[in-house]
């Protein structure tokens, strides 16, 4: 019997994977059910339960709650300046120093679950109202290379319920 990995709770995703437009409505769903599955997750978690790593060596669960509110702002502004600029170049940022500042080992989780959820509506609501070319406008990153929005919510969709599945996986293992 092969041990799951606890990294890659839903599997993992890679943007060369083959995908269909026809699951955009799925993707859609996901995304905009995130904010609701993360608070879900969180839910009546205490402080010392909020800062146990959901894996050895792995980040606390305070620290995915504010890694997936920079995530998300982070994601969202590039799909937008996809749509509204000609291949942009967007700046990655250092996800796991800025899960080492204080705001993220230390806040509330509420700012980070109000930023997710305000930034998830208005990226579905962008989503939502694009025009079939859109979907295919490029964007570059130094570290991605070159995506396309379809591949910005793919990758989202994913990312969110990956995370999220971090948390409910170590409620499982805790008995939480």
């Amino acid at each position: 019997m092969q041990i799951p990995d606890v990294r890659y709770p839903v599997g993992r995703f890679d943007f060369k994977d083959p995908w269909r437009s026809e699951d955009r409505p799925l993707l859609l769903a996901q995304l905009a059910q995130a904010p609701a599955s993360l608070r879900a997750a969180v839910a009546g978690l205490s402080d010392s339960q909020l800062d146990t790593p959901y894996r050895p060596g792995g980040w606390t669960v305070r620290q995915v709650v504010h890694h997936l509110a920079d995530a998300q702002v982070n994601w969202y502004i590039r799909p937008k300046l996809a749509v509204t600029e000609d291949q942009p170049v967007t700046k990655p940022y250092a996800e796991q120093l800025w899960t080492e500042l204080a705001d993220a080992r230390t806040s509330p989780l509420d700012p980070s679950l109000q930023m997710f959820e305000g930034v998830t509506a208005r990226w579905c609501r962008f989503l939502e109202s694009l025009a079939p070319g859109d979907w295919s406008r490029k964007f570059t990153n130094p570290e991605w290379g070159t995506l396309t929005v379809e591949d910005a919510l793919r990758g989202m969709a994913w990312h969110t319920r990956h995370h999220t599945a971090h948390i409910i996986e170590l409620r499982k293992r805790m008995g939480w």
